[in-house]
């Protein structure tokens, strides 16, 4: 199919049809402006980021009293099935995120959910240096978690997790490559920190959707702040650049 520019169209280019009718050219065909027919729908859903963090908040619970002695080490297999269903949980959490045009939390929640999934089966398996491997696996999303926190910082929620989680990966990484106890005793005790952050950030999300006002304080700034206290005209600004609307990511 042949358009013509609108500069071209100004000037009388010469794919114009001689007198304004679009059967004058024999073998063309000119399309009228699509962009007043174009309707772009939106679906509202429920915010995913509750369940993400308690998600979160538990799997941190049953790890860190694995790491604090609290199960014996014979319990590694039953752990690791307990904290499978994160994988699920959190996978469904991101798909939901992306729907929400959120690729923030998407992403987020999405590496969370392989992190899961990765510590199941290696400590359901019991694999031959499993823990060495994990270390490295930790040490490795340290650095992913240094990158993300440094956009995430006006969604506070997501923000705070992460900055929690990050002592905790660095404690768990080098426990796993050093084999030392103090390191993995301090990786349970922060895992306990991470699971209260996440089940705070959970709660507060969860009271704001139910009463349509933040009451317990989240701190969001910037664009988030914006997102939702702004009106309907903001949540639409620049809505055909945005991915899903554009032709290419």
């Amino acid at each position: 199919m042949s358009t013509t520019s609108p500069a071209s169209a100004a000037a009388g280019g010469a794919d114009d049809p001689p007198d304004g009718r679009p059967d004058a050219l024999p073998g063309r065909r000119f399309e009228p402006d699509l962009r007043s027919m174009t309707r772009i729908n939106l679906r509202p859903i429920a915010s995913p980021m509750p369940l993400g963090f308690f998600t979160v908040a538990i799997a941190s619970v049953m790890t860190g009293c694995l790491q604090l002695g609290v199960f014996d080490t014979d319990a590694r297999t039953a752990v690791a099935l307990c904290v499978l269903p994160a994988f699920a949980l959190q996978l469904l959490v991101s798909v939901l995120a992306f729907g929400a045009r959120d690729v923030i939390a998407a992403t987020l929640m999405g590496t969370f959910a392989g992190s899961w999934l990765a510590y199941a089966l290696v400590m359901a398996s019991g694999a031959e240096y499993g823990l060495r491997v994990l270390g490295v696996f930790n040490l490795t999303f340290l650095c992913f978690g240094a990158l993300m926190a440094a956009v995430t910082r006006p969604k506070r929620a997501l923000w705070f997790v992460l900055i929690v989680s990050l002592p905790r990966w660095a404690a768990t990484g080098l426990s796993g490559l050093t084999g030392a106890e103090w390191l993995t005793r301090t990786s349970g005790v922060l895992g306990l920190v991470v699971a209260l952050v996440a089940m705070y950030a959970a709660f507060a999300l969860m009271l704001e959707d139910m009463r349509s006002e933040e009451v317990l304080p989240i701190g969001r700034s910037g664009p988030a702040h914006t997102a939702v206290e702004g009106d309907l005209a903001v949540q639409l600004r620049n809505l055909e650049r945005q991915a899903g609307v554009r032709r290419t990511l």
